[in-house]
C-alpha cells in the first residue's frame, strides 16, 4: 500500500500537535482514503467549474443591471449589489481549488495560498451576513410598513456604512484564515490549509475557527431569516393583496434554498468539530465524512449561483432591466452585421423607458416583488 494513500489522522484531524495524542498505529495504516481522493479529483473540479461559470455570469449580470439601469435606491438594492460583488470575488477563487483537487496537490505559492484562502473566507462570510441584512430590510419594509418610509429614508444614507461594517466584520472573523493558512507537505503532496504550529493548543484554535464559521456562516443568517420571514408571511397573509401568494412563494423558496444548501454542510462541520481530538474513530466513518464534506461543500457553494435568481431576477422590475440589457446587446450586434439597421430609435426608447422606470422606482424603491 502506498504510504501517501493512507490516512494517518494527521493534519486533517489533529492540526500540527497530533503527536501529543495516542492512537493505534496499525489501525490507522489500514484506513486508506484513496477511493475518497479518486472521487474528489473527479467530482470537485467539475462541480466547482460549473459553479464558477454560472455564479460568475449571474452575478456579473446583476452588477451590470445596477450599473446601467437599476440604480441602488433602496437598502435591499445596496445589499444585493454588495452580495453580487462578494459572490463574484468568491467564485473567482474556485479555479485555484479546481487545479488543486485535479492535481491532488497545491501547486501554487504559499502567498497565493494565504490570499486565496482569505478571499474565499471573507467573501463567503460577507455573503451570508448580507443575506441577514436583506431579511431585516424586507421585514422593515413590509411588517413595519407604516414606519418604513420614514425609517428607511433615514437609514438609506447609512446603507453604505452598514455594508462597510459587514465587510470589516467579515475580514475580522476571517483574519485567522489569512494568518494560519499556509502551504506545507502532507502525505506525499502539498496542501493549502490552516496550520496551528505557533499556538499552544491547536485543537482549541481549530474548534474556535469552526465555531466562528458556523456562527457567522449559518446560525446568525438563519435566525434573522426565520424571524423576519415568519413575520413577513404573517403580514402578507393578513393583507388584501392580489400578489401576496406570489410573494409568499418567493419567501418560502428563499428559506428552503438557504436551508437545503447550508444545513448539510454545517452538519458536517459540527461532526468534524465533535470528532476533533478523538482517537477511537472508525475508518468507515472517516471515509463517509470525507465524501460528505466534498458533496455538502459543493451544495453550499451553489448559493452563489442561486442568489441572483432568488434575490434579483425573480423580481419583475429587475427582469425588465435585464431584458433591456439583452436587447441593447442584440442591437449592437445587429448594427455591425447590417449597416441599414439603426439602433438610435431603440436607444431613444430605452432611454425614455429608463427614465420612466427610475421615476417609478423613486416612488417605491424595491428590487424584487414582495
Amino acid at each position: 500500500m502506498n504510504f501517501s494513500d493512507v490516512n494517518l489522522f494527521t493534519e486533517d484531524y489533529f492540526p500540527s500537535g497530533y503527536a501529543n495524542y495516542t492512537f493505534d498505529y496499525e489501525d490507522a495504516l489500514l484506513c486508506s482514503q484513496q477511493e475518497v481522493r479518486n472521487f474528489t479529483r473527479l467530482f470537485v473540479p467539475v462541480a466547482y467549474s460549473l459553479i464558477c461559470v454560472f455564479g460568475l455570469v449571474g452575478n456579473v449580470l446583476v452588477v451590470m443591471t445596477f450599473a446601467f439601469y437599476k440604480k441602488a435606491r433602496s437598502m435591499t438594492d445596496v445589499y444585493l449589489l454588495n452580495m453580487a460583488i462578494a459572490d463574484i470575488l468568491f467564485v473567482l477563487t474556485l479555479p485555484f481549488w479546481v487545479v488543486k483537487h485535479a492535481a491532488g496537490t497545491w501547486i501554487f505559492s504559499n502567498a497565493t495560498c494565504k490570499v486565496m484562502k482569505g478571499i474565499y473566507a471573507v467573501n463567503f462570510n460577507c455573503g451570508m451576513l448580507l443575506l441577514a441584512c436583506i431579511s431585516m430590510d424586507r421585514y422593515v419594509a413590509i411588517v413595519q410598513a407604516t414606519k418604513a418610509f420614514r425609517l428607511r429614508s433615514r437609514t438609506l444614507p447609512h446603507s453604505k456604512a452598514i455594508c462597510l461594517v459587514v465587510w470589516l466584520v467579515s475580514v475580522l472573523i476571517s483574519s485567522s484564515t489569512f494568518t494560519f493558512s499556509q502551504k506545507y507537505p502532507l502525505q506525499g503532496g502539498d496542501v493549502c490549509e490552516p496550520k496551528y504550529d505557533a499556538v499552544s493548543d491547536p485543537i482549541k484554535w481549530k474548534l474556535l475557527m469552526l465555531g466562528l464559521e458556523l456562527l457567522f456562516g449559518f446560525f446568525i443568517p438563519l435566525v434573522f431569516m426565520i424571524f423576519c420571514y415568519m413575520f413577513i408571511v404573517k403580514t402578507l397573509v393578513q393583507a388584501q393583496n392580489s400578489k401576496r401568494h406570489k410573494a409568499i412563494r418567493v419567501i418560502i423558496a428563499v428559506v428552503l434554498v438557504f436551508l437545503a444548501c447550508q444545513i448539510p454542510h454545517n452538519m458536517v462541520l459540527l461532526v468534524t468539530a465533535a470528532n476533533l481530538g478523538r482517537t477511537n474513530r472508525s475508518c468507515h466513518n472517516e471515509k463517509l465524512i470525507g465524501y460528505a464534506r466534498n458533496i455538502t461543500e459543493v451544495l453550499a457553494f451553489l448559493r452563489c449561483c442561486l442568489n441572483p435568481v432568488l434575490y434579483a431576477f425573480i423580481g419583475q422590475k429587475f427582469r425588465n432591466y435585464f431584458l433591456k440589457i439583452m436587447k441593447e446587446l442584440w442591437c449592437v450586434r445587429r448594427k455591425y452585421k447590417s449597416q441599414g439597421f439603426s439602433c438610435s430609435r431603440m436607444y431613444s426608447e430605452t432611454f425614455i423607458s429608463r427614465q420612466t422606470s427610475e421615476t417609478v422606482d423613486n416612488e417605491n424603491a424595491s428590487s424584487f416583488t414582495m
